[in-house]
């Protein structure tokens, strides 16, 4: 499906899709989304996504994914984009700033969630986009990728789980987390006493780099390098395209050796330039 530009300052909210893909222009560049409800199940998509427009040069990507051990993740997941919009929207429209409004965003979807009384969590990943310049701020384990044309990973969260800081304090590689029967574990998220924001440093996008961010059911399916090598040269429609089939397969045909983790995905996919 096709999505419309959209205006300064407004918002668009994507919570509890059975299947979404599409694109649209955004902040200065061109974002490509996707996200479907795990194969295994015939519940709801508990990921959720947010496009939030606040200038032709601005502009906010988040994801979201609700906690499955816990009641009510989708809910959780769509309170907390919606209160990151409103944070937003308000901080804009006051002239406060982006990062401002961002941060604001986190405490109100924690408040929010935890004022659900149904003990709900949702982890909630965000990058700032301005005049070229993007910064992530996240809370859980759905990440954020930066990726040069020639494969050169210029930017990597850590997750916030037991096994994202084992493979951060090298006691665990890449191949032996995504098979770890642990890597479901989340530590920090949103609707919890103790949630935390973790924000990274601004970093400017290269003409060719391409902003990978998405929900554990990308980062458990596919390794980094997978990843890397379905988005950093070509269409980014395209790469979107393969990113999810990829991913797909692994959940539907589990191979030795191999990742794969049925579960809901949702991913976002953004580079500068409209015609990106």
């Amino acid at each position: 499906m096709g999505l419309t530009a959209l205006a300064p300052v407004a918002h668009r909210v994507f919570a509890g899709e059975e299947e979404l893909e599409g694109s649209t222009v955004l902040a200065g560049g061109r974002v490509a989304l996707h996200s479907r409800r795990s194969p295994d199940s015939s519940g709801q998509n508990e990921d959720a996504l947010a496009l939030l427009a606040t200038g032709e040069s601005s502009g906010v990507l988040a994801v979201a994914d609700g906690l499955g051990g816990a009641p009510a993740g989708q809910l959780a997941a769509a309170v907390a984009l919606e209160s990151l919009a409103e944070a937003v929207a308000s901080a804009v429209t006051g002239d406060r700033g982006l990062r401002a409004g961002i941060m604001d965003g986190f405490e109100r979807a924690n408040a929010a969630v935890r004022e659900l009384g149904l003990g709900a969590g949702t982890t909630l990943t965000v990058v700032e986009v301005q005049d070229g310049r993007v910064r992530p701020y996240h809370a859980g384990d759905s990440f954020v990728l930066i990726t040069g044309q020639r494969g050169r990973i210029k930017l990597q969260t850590i997750s916030h789980s037991p096994v994202g800081y084992g493979v951060e304090a090298g006691l665990l590689d890449e191949s032996a987390a995504l098979l770890h029967e642990e890597r479901h574990l989340v530590s920090n998220a949103i609707g919890s006493v103790g949630m935390r924001i973790e924000v990274g440093s601004p970093l400017r996008l290269a003409p060719r780099d391409t902003l990978v961010m998405g929900s554990d059911g990308l980062s458990d399916n596919l390794r980094t390098d997978e990843i890397v090598g379905c988005v950093r040269r070509g269409p980014l429609v395209e790469g979107a395209a393969r990113l999810a089939a990829l991913a797909r397969q692994r959940m539907q045909s589990p191979e030795p050796e191999q990742p794969s983790k049925p579960d809901d995905l949702t991913f976002l996919v953004f580079r500068l330039g409209t015609a990106a």
